[in-house]
């Protein structure tokens, strides 16, 4: 049984960036099964040009290991991956639980097709309110645009 406590969340520094590029690749293959291959090499092109920095990034480390990050903007999730021996441990929890006290976010954008992402977001307290036919690069992707349901309304 693996503990979340061995984790720790550290701010993005330039020195994270080879391993966070290379968790995404190994999250987007296991997790995005509806990309095509060539999208998949367009998108992989496009994520290797960002400036992290440019992004509130953080990274769940165990003993300097990147086992996960999160990215947002303006208070909206932006980016959450994680290595696949990773997902489903509760490790999203304790990024997305860090975000929402220490960041404030309160929104995402999921692809529709990426069904276990639109279920732990919903198990979040996310609902939709927008969907778009195609995503942000103008694929046939489809977005589910979510913000979460707060109890103070």
């Amino acid at each position: 049984m693996m503990t979340t406590q061995s984790f720790k969340i550290e701010k993005y520094t330039d020195k994270d960036r080879e391993q966070i590029l290379k968790v995404w690749e190994k999250s987007v293959l296991a997790t995005h099964d509806f990309l095509n291959p060539t999208d998949f090499e367009e998108i992989k092109k496009l994520v290797n040009t960002f400036n992290f920095n440019d992004f509130e990034v953080y990274c769940l480390k165990q003993n300097d290991e990147v086992a996960g990050f999160i990215g947002l903007a303006e208070r909206k999730i932006e980016m959450l991956f994680f290595s696949p021996e990773y997902i489903g441990k509760g490790l999203g929890r304790k990024l997305t639980d860090f975000a929402f006290s220490e960041l404030k976010a309160d929104k995402v954008d999921v692809n529709e097709q990426n069904t276990n992402a639109v279920k732990f977001y919903r198990k979040l307290g996310f609902k939709t309110y927008e969907r778009t036919d195609k995503d942000d690069q103008g694929k046939e992707y489809p977005l589910l645009r979510m913000k979460l349901e707060t109890n103070e309304g």
